[in-house]
């Protein structure tokens, strides 16, 4: 009895000091112990009201560099927003969310900006998730296309991409109505 004790004591403690030296990080889950069931294709329509002058600008300009001014696509100018997203193109239609993140005029040949936001839903099944957004935006093109990243809520896991077109530009204000189309795909 006391032999097959020995290897099993020696079993033991090789086991517990070498579950005392394992600094694994991560590991692989199921994802339906998360909660998560089915794959969903979500296709989005909204409008996205960027309204950069008058009384209640949405987006604000918070830097920009010596001699963008001179600059033709004004390179590296930095603004924060909070935009709102509507069911239709008219700033009274009913508001669905906002676009929260920052844009930044990020090419010296073509005006282009770098987008980095969130789409954070208030109505609906969506009320209180959001979809990340990150990408380069050349406004001036029909249509532009940026990417999902991630996102929270019934968004979680979420991938996909928008796609962006200017209903309205005043190119002087530079406040725009952009029509967004997002294909997403997320669990249930």
């Amino acid at each position: 009895m006391a032999k097959t004790l020995i290897p099993l004591f020696f079993f033991l403690f090789f086991f517990l000091f070498a579950a005392a030296e394992s600094y694994d990080f991560a590991k692989t889950v199921s994802p339906s112990s998360h909660g998560l069931k089915k794959k969903t294709l979500t296709h989005l329509h909204f409008y996205f009201q960027d309204i950069i002058t008058g009384k209640a600008p949405t987006a604000v300009q918070v830097a920009q560099a010596p001699g963008t001014e001179n600059s033709t696509t004004v390179f590296s100018r930095v603004y924060v927003m909070d935009d709102p997203l509507t069911v239709g193109p008219d700033i009274s239609s009913k508001r669905i969310g906002s676009a929260q993140g920052i844009f930044a005029s990020a090419d010296q040949n073509e005006v282009g900006l770098v987008m980095v936001y969130n789409f954070a839903f208030t109505e609906g099944k969506f009320n209180g998730s959001t979809l990340s957004i990150l990408g380069r935006n050349p406004i001036l093109l029909p249509v532009r296309e940026t990417s999902v990243v991630g996102g929270s809520g019934v968004f979680r896991f979420a991938r996909g991409y928008a796609q962006a077109r200017n209903h309205s530009f005043d190119p002087k204000t530079w406040n725009a109505v952009v029509e967004y189309n997002v294909y997403v795909l997320h669990y249930d």
